[in-house]
Formats: structure tokens, sequence, C-alpha cells
């Protein structure tokens, strides 16, 4: 079942990329030989008006064929030279490759909005606690080392009250346990948690150093409810949040790319499509509004890997435009077709390369 829900997310997000390229080609005049999803062999094929619709075998892809895309004598200078993608204006090439991602991050914007129309586990933010319900403390972090690490807290717990002494305290939001943990250092305190369903009793004492100036234990905590909005407070506030997605997305890329040209990259932690089956398995397991919030995800980091400035990719051609509008020439044709095979072959590579590290987690 996993698997058939990642193929289905996946040609989800591949229709609507493709479908960017394709209604901004089409927009203006340029002529889209082919709009196919996945990789040949060819399934089942329709043919309307000047373009053929595909539906191939091998679902990990998809793509549209738009005239002039690859530069090449007869779309260059061909009888049907003024309908291809080349020679339109570089700001009209620009919205065409651009299509696709602005699809992907419009689709993350309805997913969200959607999850939030549907009641969608959210940290309860001042922008969400009107609308919030069952909300719990959970901790979402622990600090090696750190008391409550070696108590044995998790992640993941819900922190129902705090025991000290004879002294009982219910937590209502993080400053208050902050400052109750603070009024104790140095005492045992007895945290009765919540984890997947079974109460757990665990006693930390709080210590100075860990924050500045205050007593602590060593973990993160935040308040998540299940919120649930009406249809224009989602539509805004998804929006809000896909904004905020985005951001932290793109600055996490950034970091990771700066740490891999400085050897300190974590490869890890990145997941091809056999780790991504697993993680849809898991969010499918918890309900559909985290699976549209773990898709919107997807969505969004398909759409800012695909603006990174690589040959094949959208922003590596976006690039090649770029450089043509700042030199005022044409890039060499054959050059630019060269440079991108080889970016694709790359990263077909990178994909096998990643995919074999998700099997070999698997053992």
């Amino acid at each position: 079942m996993s698997i058939i829900l990642f193929l289905i997310i996946l040609a989800v997000l591949i229709f609507v990329h493709e479908l960017g390229h394709f209604l901004a080609a089409k927009k203006f005049g340029i002529r889209v030989d082919e709009f196919a999803i996945g990789f040949p062999p060819k399934i089942i094929s329709f043919k309307k008006g000047e373009t053929d619709y595909v539906i191939n075998m091998i679902p990990f892809g998809g793509y549209v064929k738009i005239f002039g895309e690859n530069p090449d004598d007869e779309s260059i200078s061909g009888s049907d030279s003024n309908r291809s993608l080349v020679n339109k204006n570089r700001g009209i090439q620009a919205i065409v490759l651009l299509a696709g991602i602005v699809g992907n991050l419009v689709l993350a914007w309805l997913l969200i909005s959607i999850g939030l129309m549907s009641g969608l586990p959210a940290s309860v933010s001042p922008d969400f606690s009107d609308y919030a319900t069952q909300k719990r403390v959970l901790v979402t972090a622990t600090v090696n080392d750190s008391p409550a690490k070696k108590a044995g807290m998790e992640v993941g717990d819900e922190i129902l009250k705090i025991s000290v002494a004879n002294e009982i305290f219910i937590p209502k939001n993080t400053a208050d346990i902050q400052n109750f943990i603070d009024s104790n250092g140095g005492k045992n305190l007895i945290f009765s948690v919540d984890r997947s369903g079974k109460p757990i009793n665990i006693g930390v004492t709080p210590l100075k150093g860990i924050v500045a100036n205050k007593y602590a234990i060593g973990i993160g905590m935040d308040v998540v409810g299940i919120v649930k909005m009406p249809f224009f407070s989602a539509l805004f506030n998804g929006f809000k949040v896909t904004g905020l997605v985005i951001k932290n997305t793109a600055e996490s890329l950034g970091n990771f790319v700066y740490n891999a040209f400085s050897g300190q990259a974590d490869f890890s932690q990145i997941s091809g499509p056999v780790g991504i089956v697993k993680l849809v398995g898991q969010a499918s397991g918890m309900g559909i509004a985290y699976l549209l919030s773990f898709t919107s995800l997807i969505s969004i980091n398909l759409a800012i890997i695909n603006l990174v400035p690589f040959p094949a990719l959208d922003g590596g051609r976006i690039l090649f435009v770029a450089i043509e509008a700042i030199t005022r020439k044409k890039m060499n044709p054959s050059v630019m077709n060269t440079i991108n095979s080889i970016g694709f072959i790359l990263l077909l590579i990178l994909m096998l390369v990643i995919t074999y590290k998700d099997v070999v987690k698997l053992f």
C-alpha cells in the first residue's frame, strides 16, 4: 500500500509540475509536442491537436516536450521556428521554465490549506490559538548529555504533569514549565508523560549551565493541537505556512550544499524513492491530514531543488537564459544541450547512489 500511495503522490507532483510548463507554453503560443507521465516504454497515448499525451511504464518521472527547449536547427530556423521556446524573448522563456516550480508551490499551498480546513496537527502559534483543540505540550528535542536525555525522556513525549515533594503542577504552556523547572532547581522533579499511549514517570533534576542564568533539564517543547479553520482563514494561513516552509527548506538546502563543499555534510539524512516510500507509509498510518502535510513538504522540496542552477534542472536552464540576458548573446545550442545531457546523467547516478543507500538502511 505504501508503494502505491508513493506512486500516486509522485504522479500527482510530476503532473502538476509539468502542467505548469505546459500551460505557460500554451499561453505564449509555444508548440508542445508531448506531455508524458513516467518514462518509456509507453503504456497508452492519444493525440489532441498538436500534442501527444502519454502515460509511460516507469513511474519515476515525467516530462513535457516543448518545441525549442533543446534547441536544434528546426527550432531555431525551421518553418515553425516562430513557435519555438528558444526564439521567444527571454522573459517568456523564464516564465515557462519557472511555471513548473510555481505549480508545485501552489499545490503545496492548497494541500496545507485543505489540511487546515480538515483538521491538521500543528504548533499552536498565536495565529492558530483560536482554532486549536486537543492542545498538548510535547517534547520536541532533547539535548545530548542533558539531565532529560540521561533520564530517558524522548522526543514526542507528552508532558501531563510535574510533581515535586507534595506539589503537583499541570502544564498549560511551555513558559510555565520553564518557570516551574527554574524555580525548583536542584530538586528531583517527576515528569508524568504519555509516550504513544503509555504513561511513564521520569525523574529529572534541573541543572544550571544548560540555559544561561537558569535551571533547565535540556528539552525543547511546543504546544501542539488539532487546528481546524474555515475556508478563507485556512487559505490565508496556509499561504503563510507555505512561505515559512519554503524559507526553511531553502535555508536547509543551502546549508547542506555549503557543508557538502566543506566536507561536513551528513548524506545519511538524504532519502530517495525507497526512503520516501517508508515515510509515506508512516504518514498515511497517522491519517489523511498527515499525508497531505507530508505531500506538501515533498512538493516544496521538489520545487526548491528544481530551482537549483544545475544542468538539466529548471534552475540550470534559467541560468542559461540569465547568462544570455546579461551578455546579450545566444549561447551555442550544442553546448547547452551537451551540458544538460551531462547534468541529467549525473542526476541519474546520484539517484541510484541514494536509492542504494536507502536499501542498505532497510537491512
